[in-house]
């Protein structure tokens, strides 16, 4: 991870977080905050392309801060708040509109890929990219913590911000990517990347039978019991690296190269690490549950951070535009 350096990432209130989210973006978060200046937002505005009901997206708001905060999100350390209380960034996404190509959006795969899993093809599923430019470009983020698959999204936001400074001068920073190559896409039950939208997601605070059932569902080979197993095209190895210690790992590949060893134990075995994993973050979650108020308080004092910086930020962009 970068250090001294403006790390920004959002996720969105689209459901229940699960591993993925946890191992592909909030554990960096959680990592970066003690040597950087971290900007974590909510984002509520780009959660309603898939036209959640107003309830749900309100009640998901919350609950993914609480998840947030629970997971080690440390308020005093970074900025952290709901993306739509800072108006300013759908002031940004208009201007980069103007500058943006619109071939440049037709060429985003996670839009045709989104098409196909079922969502109505609508200008906010289309335009995504730019409102997550203006999102980053906003606070002059100098990296991005991303998904293997919101890459091209971050480059779409590179562009953007390198044709409005030839546009209208050097005024927005062009951000890198952090991806991280061991954790880039995270294994769903059916071996697919882990994603909401292919319904195969664990979720980060599940409990008892229904959570267990899960990992007993994770997809395996039909490998026999006493033949060798190769742990690097396992979906339950993957899941349980992430997990343990390097010692521990390389344990469990030395039981699935010697044979013997069936995968309903590594899954037996993947449950509990998972369980003991995040014991920490479930009584965290359990006292912000019972005091939602103070969740409110944070996201209000995050906002008022966020929107000073986006202010002076939307000072400068409207003067060079000539507004």
């Amino acid at each position: 991870m970068v250090s001294n350096k403006r790390v920004l990432t959002g996720i969105q209130p689209s459901g229940t977080l699960h591993l993925g989210n946890y191992f592909g973006t909030m554990r960096q978060s959680v990592e970066a905050q003690d040597q950087n200046e971290c900007f974590y937002f909510i984002a509520n505005y780009h959660a309603m392309t898939s036209c959640p009901k107003p309830e749900d997206l309100k009640q998901r708001t919350t609950q993914v801060a609480i998840d947030f905060l629970s997971c080690g999100i440390d308020p005093e350390k970074t900025v952290f708040w709901r993306q739509s209380d800072v108006p300013q960034v759908q002031e940004l996404a208009w201007f980069l509109s103007c500058v943006c190509p619109m071939g440049l959006l037709e060429r985003c795969h996670s839009y045709k890929d989104k098409l196909a899993h079922g969502l109505e093809a609508t200008h906010g599923l289309f335009a995504y990219p730019a409102l997550m430019a203006a999102d980053i470009l906003l606070y002059h983020a100098d990296f991005v913590p991303v998904g293997k698959d919101q890459k091209q999204h971050l480059e779409v936001t590179r562009d953007l911000a390198l044709a409005f400074n030839r546009r209208f001068g050097d005024i927005l920073t062009v951000p890198d990517a952090i991806i991280q190559a061991d954790v880039a896409v995270i294994p769903g039950l059916d071996g697919q990347k882990m994603s909401k939208s292919y319904n195969n997601t664990i979720e980060i605070f599940g409990e008892g039978k229904p959570i267990r059932s899960k990992f007993m569902k994770i997809k395996t080979d039909s490998t026999p019991v006493e033949d060798p197993k190769n742990p690097d095209t396992c979906n339950v190895f993957l899941l349980y690296r992430l997990m343990a210690t390097p010692e521990e790992t390389e344990e469990l590949r030395k039981m699935y190269l010697a044979g013997g060893m069936g995968y309903g134990t590594a899954k037996q075995m993947l449950f509990e690490k998972y369980t003991d994993y995040f014991a920490a973050a479930r009584e965290r979650r359990a006292d912000l549950m019972a005091h939602p108020e103070r969740v409110e308080e944070i996201l209000q004092e995050g906002a008022r951070k966020a929107r000073a910086i986006a202010e002076k930020s939307m000072e400068q962009i409207r003067a060079a535009v000539g507004l």
